[in-house]
């Protein structure tokens, strides 16, 4: 019987490395440009979140320009609706997830159909049957439907359109897929159409799920643990556990501890724990949706910051300020901004400059501060561009 390796030290420096080149931000153009770049990014970052807040470029955006140097926001645009090589669904959120990775979601689709989703229990087959009808006839944006009787919001986020619930119902059950965005107006079309399909693929089963999530994150992520590949998805840590637990018997990966993680365990593949480097001159201004900032107890360990997102805190108690962006110089999360971008006036507006980590040492800021205004300046045009 093969005993179980003992496991590998990894200091905090060293986690930080692997996981910046898994996540490819420890280099400057690791994807190249245009709409391949976009379908190269999200296949290896397995998920890019959407959201609706839009103080600085939405974060689906911002997530993109962080890997592709030259990113157009067009570019999405035709990966999602013209080479349909990325598409919209649940992960841990609303994302973009590549369209090669369509089968595995396909059981969730499943389950809403069968047992109907609870955001959308109001919705009345009658109103199904009504945007069911009017997509056949053509794809379709909430814009088109204007004889909605409105009713009363079950929660905050909630349309008050009877016709758009019934949509994003039928999004979640896979009848319908979004192929356009402008803005956040989503244009809903026939799934199978869409992608110009006789019939949906093979659902992927629970075992090929499970494998996907560790792979997904292992690509992404470099180290592992059970909460990182489970991310807000806890029922499946068990089937994930039994799959790691095989493949450390097998010796495809390797057990690791990470400084300060104390009982939790860390698993990684031998090929991602070789040595990286990450030039001190690399800067990022990263979206609070990034995936190495979304995960924020993971961030906190590995990076010793702790992001605080206070777009819903009274601003007397905000530390960071209401949609602060972690700074990314080198290998190190070195200060926090709180931007804006005031689209009349063509400028991006600096509310709050916070200094952390290695930035709030007085030693070597003055050269901190110039990398990351050349930074600005580059992001400044990013949000500003089309």
């Amino acid at each position: 019987m093969s005993r179980t390796p003992k496991p590998l030290p990894l200091t905090t420096t060293q986690a930080r490395r692997i996981w910046l080149h898994a996540q490819r931000l420890d280099e400057r153009i690791p994807f190249g440009d245009g709409a391949q770049a976009v379908a190269d990014a999200v296949a290896h970052l397995g998920y890019v979140q959407i959201d609706t807040i839009n103080v600085i470029e939405r974060c689906h955006h911002h997530i993109l320009f962080s890997r592709i140097p030259s990113y157009r926001r067009a570019d999405l645009g035709q990966a999602q609706s013209t080479d349909k090589s990325v598409f919209e669904y649940w992960t841990h959120a609303l994302s973009y997830v590549p369209a090669s990775d369509f089968r595995f979601f396909l059981p969730a689709m499943r389950e809403h159909r069968r047992e109907g989703h609870k955001w959308f229990a109001s919705v009345k087959p009658a109103d199904t049957r009504k945007v069911m009808r009017l997509l056949r006839a053509g794809p379709l944006t909430i814009r088109d439907i204007d004889d909605d009787v409105l009713v009363e919001k079950e929660h905050l986020w909630q349309s008050r359109k009877p016709s758009k619930r019934a949509l994003q119902l039928a999004f979640y059950t896979g009848a319908v897929t979004i192929s356009e965005r402008q803005g956040m107006l989503k244009t809903y079309e026939l799934m199978t159409r869409h992608f110009g399909w006789d019939k949906l693929p093979k659902a992927a089963s629970a075992g090929e799920i499970t494998a996907y999530l560790l792979d997904r994150a292992l690509r992404s992520q470099g180290v592992v643990s059970l909460d990182s590949v489970c991310h807000l998805d806890a029922p499946r840590k068990k089937a994930v556990a039994r799959l790691i637990a095989s493949r450390v018997r097998r010796g495809e990966l390797l057990p690791v501890t990470i400084e300060g993680a104390g009982k939790q365990e860390h698993w990684a593949s031998p090929a991602a724990l070789e040595p990286h480097e990450v030039s001190p001159d690399l800067v990022h201004i990263l979206s609070p949706f990034d995936p190495l900032i979304i995960q924020r107890k993971r961030t906190n360990l590995i990076f010793g910051y702790n992001h605080l997102f206070e777009a819903y805190v009274p601003k007397a108690k905000r530390k960071f300020g209401y949609f602060a962006l972690p700074v990314l110089v080198g290998d190190e999360i070195v200060a926090a901004l709180d931007l804006k971008t005031d689209r009349q006036a063509k400028k991006l507006l600096m509310q709050k400059w916070t200094w952390v980590g290695q930035g709030k040492k007085t030693a070597g800021r003055k050269e901190l501060e110039r990398k990351i205004e050349d930074e600005l300046d580059r992001f400044e045009r990013f949000q500003l561009a089309e």
